[in-house]
């Protein structure tokens, strides 16, 4: 096995200059290395390289250009971060709400087996996950101010209380696991189908953390697609082998989801300042183009037009 071996500053600019790059400023490349890492840095050479099989840099590639890629990815990655926030924090007020008017706001009422689903098959994962919420509930009893508060005043944790503690993953497992009545009752307040919102929680728990741990996000596939939807057809996105090229696993199917379950002004808001981050970066190439870019995201080119349709009460293609 080859071994990384430590590389001073100095010796990180050279590997960049010997790959074709060019270093205007070798004072604020440093800089810039010193803070960002060089290897979180290098993690986004890809479509500066020549091929798959030649790793050098294409001719004129700048440090700059690769850092305002880098840059743009962190911005796209707060906005996106921030309104996913919004979308768990609804979840999580909605499905306590739902949950604590049918089956009662004390742990002991909501956290019965009987409230959830009888299907053999999801079982196992039904008493996993109750061990888990249970075990939030002794752990941050203690620890969370809110959960305190009520431990110590009124002897129990209500669910709308228990949520802000659960992660977006836990809260997303639970959705599989309720009945079938319930997920109907939540996934019609969002205008989709349970199956379709089924689809959607995991790809959006994925997001959030990828997000909150500052992974490359502009060309994530996730492992599942979406469906076709209406947004798909009014946008007259290409198609492939009758495959849609753009919004079924990457990063535009995540604004597709957010398009459906973000209400119409946090939506618009986001797609104004996802534009501004776009235009920001299309000012900064000048070796590849924007569309470039925007291909690698799964990103049409007309996909502002998104925020222009009406949000359809009949997703499905």
């Amino acid at each position: 096995m080859i071994e990384k071996n430590f590389k001073t500053l100095d010796e990180q600019v050279e590997i960049l200059r010997g790959k074709g790059m060019i270093v205007n400023d070798e004072r604020y490349t440093k800089r810039v290395l010193l803070r960002e890492n060089y290897f979180f840095l290098n993690g986004y050479r890809h479509l500066f390289t020549k091929s798959k099989e030649d790793k050098t840099f294409k001719p004129g590639t700048t440090f700059e250009e690769l850092y305002s890629l880098f840059l743009f990815d962190r911005s796209f990655r707060n906005v996106l971060f921030k309104y996913l926030l919004v979308i768990e924090n609804n979840l999580k007020s909605i499905i306590s709400y739902q949950l604590s008017k049918k089956y009662g706001y004390r742990e002991r009422d909501y956290l019965k087996e009987k409230n959830f689903t009888k299907a053999p098959e999801k079982q196992a994962q039904l008493n996993d996950l109750l061990k888990k919420m249970k075990r939030q509930i002794r752990v941050n009893g203690s620890q969370h101010s809110a959960t305190q508060h009520y431990v110590s005043n009124y002897g129990y944790i209500p669910l709308w209380i228990l949520v802000k503690v659960l992660s977006f993953g836990i809260v997303s497992e639970m959705y599989q696991i309720l009945k079938p009545e319930d997920q109907q009752e939540i996934a019609k307040i969002y205008e989709v189908e349970p199956e379709v919102f089924m689809v959607y929680l995991p790809i959006l728990a994925n997001y959030r953390n990828l997000c909150a741990h500052e992974d490359i996000l502009y060309e994530n596939r996730t492992q599942k697609s979406i469906n076709n939807t209406v947004y798909h057809q009014l946008l007259r996105i290409p198609k492939e082998d009758d495959v849609y090229k753009y919004g079924k696993n990457d990063l535009f199917a995540l604004i597709i989801i957010m398009k459906q379950l973000l209400q119409n002004e946090d939506f618009k808001n986001m797609t104004v300042e996802l534009d501004n981050i776009i235009e920001t970066l299309n000012y900064n190439l000048h070796t590849i183009t924007i569309e470039v870019v925007l291909d690698r995201m799964g990103f049409p080119l007309n996909w502002q037009d998104l925020a222009k349709i009406e949000r359809s009460k009949d997703i499905n293609e």
